[in-house]
């Protein structure tokens, strides 16, 4: 079975570079391959990880509802939804992603979603690991895209705000009835110790602070670069600090 992995925090608060780093660690402990999966409209994840995306599954349900399109003779409308699937997949060394991208278009997505679900399920059992980059209102999960989350990862900037809307993400995920097992918080770009008001906000949201992330310099400087952050050295501070957070969960 995948062990799935869920990244979600509010707009700027360097989610896409954590799952980034996430992703970046399972595949240099060779625990691939993985899949990830870019879950916010906003995609920028295959950025990030060095990969070129010509087509999101958001494009591709639209052009299904809305241009009617002439089926090949004797395909089903399951089988041809399923074809164009695995034609966005996009594949490298240890690493597949899918980008969901913006839902375009009009009319009613609920018999794709259908189909969608399926192939995703079928899908994810074929990788130990799945990162899935949400957005903050996690649409994606909450249409039961993934059925089961292993560990959730809530990312907060440094601010109060930040903090806040990981609460209200922990409380959707409750409210959702979604199936998570581990949820913790993880403060990026942050200093340590960090300032009481931020310590008393994490205490009265009641999340588990796993760790914090520190500035990185090479992280700044790949981004301005346009550097895929996965390439970033073992000496970059980002990448000890995630690595070592996640030794303590994946391989403990």
């Amino acid at each position: 079975m995948s062990y799935s992995i869920a990244v979600a925090g509010k707009g700027g608060t360097g989610k896409t570079t954590l799952a980034s780093l996430i992703i970046r660690f399972l595949n240099s402990e060779r625990r691939g391959p993985i899949l990830a999966v870019d879950a916010d409209p906003n995609a920028n994840l295959a950025e990030c990880l060095g990969l070129d995306v010509k087509k999101t599954v958001g494009k591709m349900l639209a052009t299904f509802i809305d241009e009617k399109l002439d089926f090949p003779q004797g395909i089903s409308k399951d089988a041809y939804i399923e074809y164009q699937l695995n034609e966005l997949l996009v594949e490298s060394e240890g690493i597949d992603l899918l980008v969901m991208g913006r839902g375009e278009g009009t009319g009613c997505y609920c018999y794709p979603n259908v189909i969608l679900r399926k192939y995703i399920d079928i899908l994810t059992k074929n990788y130990p690991f799945v990162v899935l980059d949400n957005e903050a209102g996690m649409e994606h999960v909450s249409r039961r895209l993934s059925d089961h989350i292993n560990l959730m990862l809530m990312i907060s900037d440094y601010s109060i705000k930040g903090v806040r809307a990981a609460g209200r993400i922990r409380d959707l995920t409750e409210e959702l009835k979604l199936e998570v097992g581990k949820q913790f918080l993880v403060i990026n770009r942050a200093p340590e110790p960090l300032d009481t008001s931020i310590k008393e906000e994490v205490e009265k949201q009641g999340l588990n602070l796993l760790g914090i992330v520190p500035v990185d310099e090479e992280l700044y400087r790949y981004d301005l670069e346009g550097k895929p952050i996965i390439n970033l050295s073992e000496e970059s501070e980002a990448v000890k600090k995630v690595n070592n957070l996640m030794s303590k969960i994946i391989l403990n």
